[in-house]
């Protein structure tokens, strides 16, 4: 017998016409107020190297050569990832230019179409009021708050995964017909368009979700129809031809993506970022601040019951499966960042939110969210003290590795930013005894939002120094036949500041030589010895280089430079005036 979905907010008893009526005003409402959090400062500050450089870069080439089938990251050609993203960035930049904001508003994008389908998602499992704040929690999360600003892979893939998993849990709770169908289509879509993103964690992580709950909980009946056939077909239209036409015109590029992309990165220490078993736990608490002091009781709520009850309870234990399995999966990697864990923000938020809209209105509310609004305020004014701390005490300054310039500048942000955390976490206890949970909820967001707008708005002074300055400065004097090098390193926001490729020596960074015949036999790429016979040759070489890495080279009597420019980290120097 197949579950028919019904909306358990107050209006499920409301005409047609309200019912839809209340979807677009919510809809409208959080895509409007979610688009301007979001977009505040969004091109305040420059590109972050080597992450926003690399991930800008790689489109800017897609259009300069006019290949968007295989990536390159300064002109080599570039295996680790699908191109999905690298062409919704690559559109922004034709349509709107090189500036900032335009290669950001994808990540925003996304991380705003999350938040709306968290609503959805939220909506139709547990109600009105569970969407709106499933999606305020998500929204509003550290976490998904940093990552949806900056140029990355994961707000899509994490976007995209759990469009796989919602749209899942959604079908099997419609009877046969055509909203079934419509939604194990977007199953298939999201899941081929996943795996465009990230690789085949786009539909091996997702289809394992389903797998285990319907194993588990024994729920093989609700799976029927899955429309299996045709969404294949159209899961492997969209999948499948990028994957053919790079493997075609790139031989190298079958071993490159399946073998040490997947397998070895998976299993074995071969990226070098390896971690313990609870890496991931610490992510996610610090992630779903200002949230976390209510996972907890959210959990323990919506299993109620226990396994006596998982039929009743199906729908939350698929979400846990949901955040297990991922956690596992990450877990068991040998390969971690903390965004990679960002996939199970959504559930979370989404159990969050329906256990805030059960609480309120309940005789005990304020009672049962005392213990998260705790961990909130305890947390706001111990971050509050260190942020002062941090850009004061001399002793924490060099600690921390902050420069006292650096410091100094933020020392009026810091202070802002305390001056908010605290006055949140006074105000929000008590807006909870006047107002109840909405009134906790609204001091929270309060909080929250004017915190991430303050940070976001200070993130070029908080960020490592980048070359975008020098960059553009090679860009307005080089000249043709001249060569620009970068010495020891390869900076990643460079190439794309200045639109051009470089020269690199002893580097290789994120290059991928060894998958690029045409590109080592170049000669852009060269050791030592290489670069000091062509320093003395007639060609104009500009090179910029790390200070720090520069100081065995500028000690050596015998080289002789002109220093063009320089930043705070970096030189800009030539063999020639």
């Amino acid at each position: 017998m197949h579950e028919v979905t019904r909306d358990a907010s107050p209006l499920s008893s409301a005409p047609p016409g309200e019912r839809n009526r209340s979807w677009s005003k919510d809809l409208l409402w959080l895509a409007l107020l979610f688009a301007v959090f979001y977009g505040l400062g969004l091109g305040r500050h420059a590109l972050s190297n080597p992450d926003e450089g690399r991930y800008a870069e790689i489109p800017r080439e897609m259009v300069a050569s006019g290949d968007w089938i295989t990536p390159r990251l300064n002109g080599v050609n570039y295996f680790e990832k699908p191109p999905l993203m690298y062409w919704a960035v690559a559109t922004c930049l034709k349509l709107f230019g090189p500036e900032e904001w335009s290669m950001r508003a994808m990540p925003v994008l996304f991380g705003l179409g999350g938040v709306l389908l968290t609503y959805a998602a939220g909506r139709k499992l547990y109600g009105r009021d569970a969407g709106v704040a499933a999606a305020i929690v998500l929204g509003t999360s550290l976490l998904y708050f940093i990552i949806a600003h900056i140029i990355l892979l994961d707000m899509a893939v994490s976007v995209l995964m759990s469009a796989t998993l919602f749209c899942f849990i959604l079908g099997v709770r419609e009877a046969p017909g055509a909203t079934r169908r419509w939604l194990f289509y977007g199953l298939y879509a999201s899941a081929a368009l996943a795996t465009l993103t990230k690789g085949l964690i786009g539909f091996l992580v997702t289809g394992a979700v389903m797998f285990l709950w319907l194993l588990i909980f024994n729920q093989w009946k609700r799976l029927r129809p899955l429309h299996l056939p045709t969404g294949l077909l159209l899961f492997l239209a969209i999948a499948v031809p990028w994957h053919v036409l790079v493997a075609r015109h790139n031989e190298t590029w079958v071993h490159r993506y399946f073998v040490y992309e997947h397998w070895q990165r998976f299993f074995t220490p071969a990226a070098g970022r390896t971690g313990a078993w609870y890496y991931y736990i610490g992510i996610i608490l610090a992630g779903l601040i200002p949230w976390v002091g209510f996972l907890v009781p959210a959990v323990r709520d919506s299993l109620r019951g226990g396994w006596a009850a998982r039929a009743k309870n199906a729908d939350a234990w698929f979400l846990i499966t949901w955040v297990v399995f991922v956690f596992l999966f990450f877990t068991k990697s040998n390969s971690k960042l903390p965004p990679y864990i960002l996939p199970v923000f959504p559930a979370l938020a989404v159990l969050v939110g329906a256990w805030l809209a059960r609480v309120n209105g309940t005789a005990d509310a304020t009672a049962r969210i005392r213990f998260g609004l705790g961990i909130f305020s305890g947390f706001s004014a111990l971050l509050a003290s260190a942020l002062v701390l941090v850009v004061s005490v001399p002793a924490l300054i060099a600690r921390v590795r902050l420069d006292p310039v650096q410091a100094e500048k933020l020392h009026p942000v810091a202070l802002s930013l305390a001056a908010v955390l605290l006055v949140g976490a006074g105000l929000t206890p008590w807006l909870a005894r006047s107002r109840g949970v909405r009134g906790a909820v609204a001091g929270m967001v309060a909080t929250i939002a004017l915190f991430l707008s303050v940070l976001q708005f200070a993130a070029g002074d908080i960020q490592k120094p980048g070359t975008k300055e020098l960059a553009l400065l090679v860009s307005a004097r080089v000249q043709p036949g001249d060569r620009v090098v970068h010495y020891h390193d390869f900076f990643h926001d460079f190439t794309f500041y200045a639109g051009r490729l470089v020269d690199v020596v002893g580097s290789r960074g994120e290059i991928e030589l060894e998958e690029d015949a045409a590109a080592r036999a170049s000669g852009r790429f060269m050791d030592e010895a290489e670069f000091r016979r062509r320093w003395n040759g007639p060609a104009r070489l500009w090179v910029v280089a790390q200070k720090d890495d520069t100081k065995e080279l500028f000690a050596d009597p015998a080289f002789r430079y002109h220093l063009i420019s320089e930043t705070k980290k970096h030189y800009l120097f030539s063999n020639q005036p």
